[in-house]
């Protein structure tokens, strides 16, 4: 018990750096944001903000760490188009940097006729696969990213993603009872390892008092009861 004590310790110290340098770099932004759900979201990630080297080796650290910290197994790093591709690529530099060296390919959108043609690059997608990409919002892209795999032989076996918003995914217009974490998790059998979850903004933007930082508390809170899932 008192080594998951600390593993859990662990993990919320690297949530609320995480956290932090989303917020420092200008990538989780805090206002009226129209969701792909069409909710109006008091705050926003957009994961492509992470636009110089410095940011992306951060952020890849922080990927890394999380990804190692979980204990998931896997043979490979795949990296969906578009935003999965950069990630991939660096995610799977600071493995190897961390003793934990493994393949990565990524797709394209549209097959190329010419060279060696396809819509995958890099290494053959074979063996267990971990999935990276930005945030899971209905889980469309994970399931994408699935089928790719699976055509070529692999096994999807598990995504990591930088944020989980704890929200309920739609289907056909509609919400519903679960997130699209929950739904990989449950309906699909793969694990899920997250650097940050909602939980851990609010606790941030609680620990960052201020008149601003009540505010937004006050409407990331109100957003989470209204649109949260039960863990």
């Amino acid at each position: 018990m008192v080594v998951s004590n600390l593993q859990a310790d662990d993990a919320g110290r690297l949530a609320q750096e995480f956290v932090q340098f989303a917020v420092e770099a200008g990538v989780l932004r805090f206002g009226e944001f129209k969701t792909k759900a069409g909710r109006m979201s008091p705050y926003f990630f957009n994961a492509g903000l992470f636009d110089d080297g410095a940011k992306m080796g951060r952020l890849a650290e922080f990927y890394a760490k999380a990804i190692v910290a979980s204990g998931v197994e896997f043979d490979m790093v795949f990296g969906p188009a578009y935003k999965g591709i950069p990630l991939a690529a660096t995610v799977a530099v600071e493995l190897a940097r961390l003793g934990r060296n493994k393949p990565f390919a990524y797709n394209r959108k549209e097959a190329k006729d010419h060279g060696e043609g396809g819509t995958l690059v890099g290494a053959p997608l074979k063996g267990r696969v971990l999935i990276v990409d930005d945030v899971m919002s209905a889980g469309t892209a994970a399931r994408e990213s699935i089928a790719i795999i699976r055509a070529a032989g692999a096994t999807p076996h598990a995504v990591a993603i930088a944020l989980d918003r704890q929200e309920m995914a739609t289907e056909n217009g509609q919400d519903v009872p679960h997130s699209a974490v929950q739904y990989v998790r449950n309906q699909l059998g793969m694990q899920v390892c997250t650097i940050a979850k909602l939980a851990d903004l609010l606790l941030y933007l609680e620990a960052h008092g201020g008149d601003a930082g009540h505010d937004h508390h006050e409407r990331v809170l109100a957003y989470r009861q209204r649109y949260g899932v039960k863990d």
